[in-house]
């Protein structure tokens, strides 16, 4: 028996948690694995594995949290959370790239989990999940409201929503 068939055979649920590596975004992921991870139970053990870059994990680490969730770590293959500010779209398109191929290289040497929780933001895990035969449950961590302007965005647009004229001048109100 390989050792993850026997790590598998030690708990009835695994969750694989993979959050899009900003504050907004890890943050509620984490309260979320916090509150599934209380729900385990002696006869249904549960397993919570949260998947952050290296950098992520050093900010997190001492964080207080449940032992049936443990982090897995994939090398900082984007920029740093430090320095992302000064080129944000590179860090986006640094995120949708490079860190499919170490996230999926993870999933060879865990248990395979029953599901895989992941950030709305990450479109690359569903094929991760497609590939291993993985239910992906999507995790929109903003608000209904932010869900829905994206959700009816071409709608928004089709009716003339944006159409955004700024080349006035703009006045001021003084109180």
């Amino acid at each position: 028996m390989e050792t993850a068939d026997v790590d598998q055979a030690l708990f009835s649920c695994h969750i694989l948690a993979i959050p899009y590596p900003g504050r907004g975004h890890i943050n509620p992921l984490m309260n979320l694995c916090k509150l599934i991870a209380a729900t385990s139970r002696p006869n249904h053990l549960l397993q919570l594995s949260v998947i952050v870059t290296e950098e992520w994990f050093s900010f997190l680490k001492s964080e207080p949290k449940p032992d049936n969730i443990q982090f897995r770590t994939i090398s900082n293959v984007i920029p740093s959370e430090k320095d992302k500010a000064k080129d944000l779209l590179g860090f986006m398109k640094a995120v949708f790239t490079k860190m499919e191929a170490p996230v999926d290289s993870i999933l060879d040497g865990v248990p395979k989990p029953n599901v895989i929780l992941a950030d709305s933001f990450l479109p690359w895990t569903v094929s991760i999940g497609g590939r291993r035969n993985i239910p992906v449950a999507s995790f929109w961590p903003m608000s209904a409201t932010i869900f829905s302007l994206f959700y009816h965005y071409q709608l928004f647009l089709a009716n003339g929503h944006f159409e955004a004229n700024f080349t006035g001048t703009f006045s001021t109100v003084s109180c």
